[in-house]
């Protein structure tokens, strides 16, 4: 139930995206700069950080400058960032299905978690940046809503 709630979440996410090109998946539309391409970059940080880092204890660089967080540089491309997010989500399924709910790490600072715990917060995080991109898509273009079966199909979820 965790993991397909949370691939849910992944693909509605992509779902918000279709459509778009460069320039609106770019265009910031907060004071601080939020865009829905910086929101999948956020996010494909936040699986590394959580899945892969802190439970699986992979130790490997961020995907980015933790300073650039939600920031697009001018080198960095849709394709780029989206397949990033794909292959960082793929990985972090994988890490989950060899893993067990129950088993706790240590994150790094220091507070023990489960990986039921680390599922339900990142159910939490995708759920409520999909609620930004939400407000953004539809500042940009009206589009409102979402189809499930949509976004299901764009990420795999059964």
């Amino acid at each position: 139930m965790l993991t397909g709630q949370l691939d849910y979440h992944r693909a509605t996410l992509l779902h918000k995206l279709e459509g778009l090109d460069d320039e609106q998946l770019r265009r910031q539309m907060t004071r601080s700069g939020l865009c829905l391409l910086g929101l999948v970059k956020h996010l494909a940080g936040t699986e590394q950080g959580w899945f892969l880092k802190i439970y699986a204890g992979i130790d490997e660089p961020d995907l980015y400058d933790p300073e650039a967080d939600f920031r697009i540089d001018p080198d960095e491309t849709v394709d780029g960032l989206v397949g990033l997010y794909l292959r960082t989500c793929q990985r972090a399924r994988e890490v989950v299905a060899t893993g067990r709910v129950d088993d706790v790490v240590t994150t790094p600072w220091g507070a023990p978690v489960n990986l039921r715990a680390i599922l339900a917060h990142m159910i939490q995080e995708t759920a409520r940046h999909n609620g930004h991109a939400d407000i953004i898509r539809e500042a940009i273009d009206g589009a409102t809503g979402q189809s499930r079966w949509l976004a299901a199909c764009r990420c795999g979820v059964r």
